[in-house]
């Protein structure tokens, strides 16, 4: 390779052990592990993990580490650095990866914005990025000897026999601060026995990858490209295709809109037929923005927000968004179910009264067609009294209760009357 940045491998796994959820009473399962490396010094570049799979929007996350400062990101899990002890910010000439996940139009601001070469390995060919498939190992062998909960052969050895994955202790912080500290350990002070040395490296210069990396910045060709964080977040969101309606911008089932938006008049027919063909950059940790762009190979964007229709999104991620539309498509598709062997009941009764109603019918009228019809009116009075007496003498035996004892607090005067106490209330006091 011709420098540090001229080429970077990005590949995942799923790590080789159980997490307990942050209350420390249920277990998660095995989390997402990310690991981008630099081919030229063999320095962890940058890293993702979580309990999302593997995909691009989880790749865009790790390469976003890789490309920015991780001193931020150390102290957030109590690990103090300097940029000279992780210096790998900016973007690299070539980025190797499987082709599900860095394939199709999503990278394609990458490669436009920065000039980034996409190198996609053949299928099945897990051995084309052998540098990053060997630290999925060396980076797992730090903890395992350690840590309760690592996967081993089998769940239980025998009948009566202990399941690993009720071991599990660390809760997903925990693994991270640990994967973490030993990214920083590699980094700096692991020894590359079997690193293929150039004749012009120095032979009293210590293969670890930190010398490495440092020693190819000043001496060899490939360094990073510098950008500003904001254009290479831009560039790395994942994105997809929005339609515009009269409720906003559709994405995902959400609609937004913006200022922008609204001057537009795209939201409008007018007559003519709407926008198409539009995309929108989209941050998967937070639904309530959206980032559209007007113009095609444009890096101009309208910042979107959600609006009232869609308010139930705010303040979650895509992720929920998506688990929430998956149990509102679940919970329709059950009523619609339900509705529909009611309908089916609701056809049968209808047929079946029908029925009976046509068997009800006097097969001839007395009245001639045109009585019939005139006597419509004087018809509908008489059914309406009819009703009207029926509901009456309906009302009147449900009120025809006997009536119950009244008890009297004095004793009861004799023709009946309520007593008088208007003598002991205001006459003299004797």
């Amino acid at each position: 390779m011709l420098g540090p940045g001229s080429r970077y491998e990005i590949d995942a796994t799923i790590a080789d052990i159980y997490l307990l959820s942050a209350d420390r009473q249920r277990i998660i399962g095995r989390p997402t592990l990310y690991v981008v490396v630099d081919v030229f010094s063999r320095m962890v570049a940058g890293f993702y993990i979580g309990l999302e799979n593997p995909s691009y929007v989880t790749a865009m996350s790790a390469l976003t580490t890789s490309m920015s400062s991780k001193t931020e990101l150390c102290a957030r899990y109590g690990l103090e650095i300097t940029s000279e002890q992780w210096p790998t910010v900016g973007v690299p000439d070539a980025i190797l990866a499987d082709r599900g996940e860095l394939l199709g139009y999503q990278i394609e601001s990458l490669e436009k914005a920065f000039g980034v070469r996409i190198e996609l390995t053949p299928p099945y060919r897990g051995d084309a990025k052998g540098i990053v498939e060997r630290y999925f190992r060396t980076l797992q062998a730090e903890f395992k000897p350690f840590v309760p909960g690592v996967v081993t052969a089998t769940k239980v050895r025998k009948q009566g026999g202990k399941d690993y994955r009720l071991d599990a202790t660390l809760t997903l912080e925990d693994f991270t601060r640990i994967m973490l500290a030993s990214i920083l350990h590699r980094n700096q002070y692991a020894v590359l026995s079997k690193y293929d040395r150039d004749p012009d490296i120095p032979n009293d210069m210590a293969l670890t990858p930190l010398n490495i990396w440092n020693w190819g910045i000043q001496y060899r060709t490939g360094r990073l490209k510098n950008v500003s964080e904001e254009a290479l977040r831009m560039a790395l969101l994942p994105r997809t295709k929005v339609n515009v309606s009269d409720l906003g911008i559709s994405c995902f089932g959400a609609y937004y809109t913006s200022k922008e938006l609204l001057g537009s008049g795209w939201l409008h027919r007018n007559g003519g037929r709407r926008v198409t063909g539009l995309q929108a950059a989209y941050d998967p940790v937070m639904a309530d923005h959206i980032y559209l762009f007007p113009e095609k190979d444009s890096s101009d964007y309208w910042v979107c927000s959600l609006t009232d229709r869609s308010r139930q999104f705010r303040g979650k991620s895509m992720w929920e968004l998506w688990s929430i539309q998956e149990e509102q498509r679940k919970a329709t598709n059950a009523a619609k179910v339900s509705e529909t062997t009611s309908k089916r009941d609701l056809e049968k009764l209808v047929s079946k009264t029908l029925q009976d109603a046509e068997r009800s019918r006097p097969a001839k009228h007395k009245q001639s067609k045109s009585e019939q019809t005139r006597g419509i009116r004087d018809n509908r009075m008489l059914e309406r009294d009819a009703l009207r007496a029926e509901k009456t003498k309906d009302r009147q035996f449900k009120s025809s209760k006997p009536k119950s004892d009244v008890t009297y607090l004095h004793e009861k005067p004799d023709d009946g009357a309520f007593p008088d106490f208007l003598d002991e209330l205001f006459g003299d006091d004797e």
